[in-house]
């Protein structure tokens, strides 16, 4: 105990959202400080990271769907959970020198944000990965406390708080109360999903191939669930399936709007169920408080209004939504020599 705490003052403990599509993490005081692509490239048939071990982040998204064949672009999360062990370890290790820029002898105590639905194994996965990347401790927080903590919602009182964290693989969907989390589900149905829903929409429709950033981009910019006010129309390009040459078409905001459709009736599906498993005083506690939305998946527009209209209550989209998460785990980090004991941590394990 007395020889960590002397590493911990030489020590920038650090908090980790370790999302499917994006990485942040903020350091005890400074808030957020870096905010990266979960991707990383490394050399076909290997995990030999390009670039010394720095093709992390921005550099390797950059070649997504652009490689040749001697390099792979790879996303070592699928639906929130590590898909790739040895090349989580690799680009968490990356993130945690770039961040902590000590001594490799002196190791910082992490938090990481995990979805709520995982098993031990998928737990386990998350503790080495960390450990052998560069930490000295390791401690769990679930994604939908450390969301309604960055929001900043009451979730220490006997109220009933509510979060939708919309990410890139999961849809995590929480009622809070005392500290702790009264009901939750997490499905495997969010960003990701929807991009994959304007791919499947591009080829059947226009028999246009696009890749996975190209339907990302369609998404943020002209994709919406409800009605706007001045419908849109995108510049699409991609091969074409049938002649199998590079072809551009138009595409509309109408359009998007009715392939987004499926994914977005599904997280909505997940919020009503979840709320139909609530006890009636933490129920009666939403008709005031309302839902809050966190993640990236709460920018796209009119969701909020499409939720807002199947629960009935209202719907709010959080401060910074994509850094919510990220921002809770920081709080965890300043109250943690109080708080370790009631979190999971790596010592737990053994």
């Amino acid at each position: 105990m007395i020889f960590d705490s002397i590493l911990g003052m030489f020590s920038a403990d650090m908090g980790i959202d370790l999302g499917t599509c994006n990485t942040l993490v903020c350091v005890k005081g400074e808030g957020v400080v870096l905010n990266e692509p979960s991707v990383v490239a490394v050399k076909r048939g290997t995990n030999r990271v390009l670039r010394n071990g720095n093709a992390v982040g921005l550099v390797a998204k950059e070649m997504l769907g652009k490689t040749p064949g001697s390099i792979s672009a790879i996303r070592p999360l699928k639906d929130g959970v590590i898909a790739d062990f040895d090349i989580t370890e690799a680009m968490l290790g990356y993130f945690i020198r770039k961040v902590h820029g000590r001594s490799r002898f002196v190791k910082p105590r992490v938090v990481i944000a995990i979805p709520s639905g995982v098993t031990a194994v998928e737990k386990r996965a998350v503790y080495n990965s960390a450990e052998r990347a560069g930490a000295r401790r390791v401690f769990l927080v679930e994604e939908p406390m450390a969301a309604g903590i960055g929001a900043g919602l009451p979730i220490g009182e006997p109220t009933a708080s509510m979060v939708v964290d919309i990410g890139g693989g999961t849809t995590e969907v929480a009622i809070m109360s005392l500290a702790d989390i009264a009901v939750c589900h997490s499905i495997r149905v969010a960003g990701d999903e929807m991009d994959e829903a304007i791919i499947a929409h591009m080829r059947r429709n226009y028999n246009l191939m696009v890749g996975q950033q190209t339907a990302e981009a369609i998404k943020i910019e002209i994709g919406s669930v409800t009605e706007l006010e001045e419908e849109m129309v995108r510049e699409v390009r991609g091969r074409d399936l049938i002649g199998g040459l590079p072809r551009k078409c138009e595409v509309t905001s109408e359009e998007i709007r009715e392939a987004l459709m499926e994914p977005v009736g599904r997280i909505i599906e997940c919020v009503t169920g979840t709320m139909e498993g609530t006890e009636p005083e933490l129920a009666a506690d939403l008709v005031e408080n309302g839902i809050h939305l966190a993640g990236g998946g709460a920018l796209l527009r009119g969701i909020a209004q499409k939720i807002a209209e199947a629960t009935g209550l209202d719907v709010k989209v959080v401060d910074d939504p994509l850094s919510c998460v990220a921002r809770g785990t920081s709080v965890y980090l300043e109250n943690l020599s109080s708080w370790k004991d009631t979190m999971e941590s790596d010592v737990d394990e053994y």
